[in-house]
């Protein structure tokens, strides 16, 4: 594959260089990741994606690939996390076009996340083509790696998270969601690279490559029916409320009682269920003020029912040394524990740099923004005998964070408030990734939301039950706890980012001729 100066690139087409073609098709490529992922559920978009960006990126010199993979995360930021206005400008009180410019900023500061992993692709493969070709699922996944836990991360819109409906979602009790992402990235590389050997007429080297890339593909679907897990054979019954109460009055003192009769009254008839589970804060007093209700609670549940809701709590922290707000989940009835939520979203759960942000716009003195995160390596709740693994909201979107912690338990539990995205797509994404965490883990998750949706996902990611979304309802059903761990719950994402590292190393170190 060697190329002189001024000679035709073997892998670029005379229309690339166009530098608006070239902006244009980056932009389109990182928005066809998003129609990869639910609602539109076009997973087989992915490859397609990664094929538009290496056709306009594989020949760019090292130093323009920063711009490069900067309009690759605006168009997938801008198009898949679009709900973000909606938090901004309708729950906040934000003016509008104030909320658009910290939408702006907020796309435009996450995308350098691509950004910097496009230059470092560059400074690593220089300009050898098969270097590049070689090194970019390495480089995609460790960014997306990077991207889930840097500044608190952003652990969204991955693109193997399409696939707990796709044929790759067979991969995900042994690989996680990166090493699905892996795949979809070879395959794009793989088309790539066959295209080009096929200009060269080498057409079985380029049938070759196709067929050795296409094997998983066609693999994996029949190891998703395999059963990585045990479960049990008797069943348990839940009921799950979702109150769909307006986010507007959710922290408005003359509304809080009227939350709290919504829920007791909604549960009237299952008061005897194994589990009823209420969403985030469906009890938006601190739980040192909240002791009558619980109280009351106790006193109509079954013998053998545990409730499990959201509720805030203060109180001291040895964490901080300081008395201090928790967003929390908690488990009375026939079960106990206390679980401090970890994940906090920025400016929502909490205010980075609050002394000088708070007072500027009403967005920065969002309502229960001074939450303090929980300490690493809480224990389950108990639900009777069964230990079930909480997650709070956002938690749920960090894969190696769920399958860590969900070792201890047979069950996962998942509550939310989604009605800060209003009728986005955000909180379809949310839901999905729910379900791509039940399928690594091999395990049921039950999903309690404000105004949805309210699920109950089995072991395999399908779901079993819901409830529309902005419906009042109570959704009832029965889970399986289970028994042993998927080889992703072992190991975590490590060998997939293993993998990548020695790509990297072996690739950079010239094992790969230049020419």
């Amino acid at each position: 594959m060697s190329h002189e100066p001024g000679a035709r690139h073997p892998l670029k087409l005379p229309f690339t260089d166009n530098p608006w073609f070239a902006a244009a098709t980056l932009l389109v490529a990182g928005a066809l990741q998003t129609l990869t992922l639910s609602p539109f559920h076009f997973w087989w978009l992915g490859p397609v994606s990664v094929f538009l960006i290496l056709l306009v990126t594989v020949h760019q010199a090292p130093g323009r690939l920063f711009l490069s993979g900067w309009l690759t995360g605006v168009g997938l930021f801008a198009s898949g996390a679009s709900w973000i206005y909606v938090s901004i400008s309708e729950h906040s009180n934000t003016p509008a076009a104030i909320a658009v410019v910290l939408m702006v900023l907020f796309i435009a500061g996450v995308a350098l996340f691509h950004a910097l992993a496009f230059w470092f692709w560059g400074k690593l493969a220089k300009d050898s083509p098969v270097r590049r070709l070689l090194l970019f699922p390495a480089i995609w996944v460790l960014g997306d790696w990077l991207r889930s836990w840097l500044l608190t991360g952003f652990p969204w819109l991955y693109l193997g998270t399409g696939h707990v409906d796709g044929p790759l979602g067979g991969l995900a009790p042994l690989t996680g969601v990166h090493g699905i992402t892996f795949w979809i990235t070879v395959t794009g590389v793989a088309a790539y690279g066959a295209w080009w050997l096929w200009r060269e007429s080498r057409q079985k080297t380029a049938g070759a490559v196709v067929a050795l890339t296409l094997l998983p593909w066609f693999v994996a679907p029949a190891m998703k029916q395999a059963d990585w897990t045990e479960m049990s054979d008797e069943p348990i019954s839940v009921a799950a409320m979702q109150g769909n109460i307006p986010q507007r009055i959710k922290w408005n003192p003359e509304f809080m009682r009227d939350q709290i009769v919504t829920y007791l009254g909604m549960t009237e008839n299952h008061w005897q269920a194994d589990i009823v589970l209420w969403p985030e804060t469906a009890i938006p007093i601190t739980q040192d003020e909240a002791g009558k209700i619980i109280d009351h609670i106790n006193s109509q549940l079954g013998d053998n029912s545990t409730l499990i809701t959201g509720i805030p709590w203060y109180g001291y922290s040895e964490q901080v040394e300081d008395f201090t707000f928790h967003n929390s989940i908690m488990a009375t009835g026939n079960g106990e524990g206390m679980y401090h939520k970890q994940k906090l979203v920025p400016f929502g759960e909490y205010v980075p740099l609050a002394g000088l942000l708070r007072g500027l716009i009403s967005f920065f003195d969002l309502p229960m923004s001074s939450f303090t995160p929980g300490p690493d390596y809480q224990k389950p709740l108990k639900a009777s005998d069964i230990n079930v693994m909480p997650y709070i909201c956002y938690e749920v979107a960090y894969p190696d964070f769920v399958a860590f912690n969900a070792r201890n338990a047979g069950l996962l539990v998942t509550i939310s408030n989604d009605g800060w995205f209003g009728d986005s797509i955000g909180p379809q994404q949310h839901l999905q990734m729910a379900r791509m965490r039940a399928l690594e883990t091999g395990r049921y998750m039950l999903r309690g939301t404000n105004n949805g949706v309210t699920a109950i996902i089995n072991e395999k990611g399908e779901i079993t039950e819901r409830i529309p979304q902005f419906e009042r309802g109570v959704l009832t059903g029965k889970a399986y706890t289970a028994e042993g761990q998927t080889p992703y719950m072992q190991t975590g994402s490590w060998p997939v980012l293993t993998l990548a590292v020695i790509l990297i190393v072996f690739v950079r170190e010239r094992v790969i001729p230049k020419n």
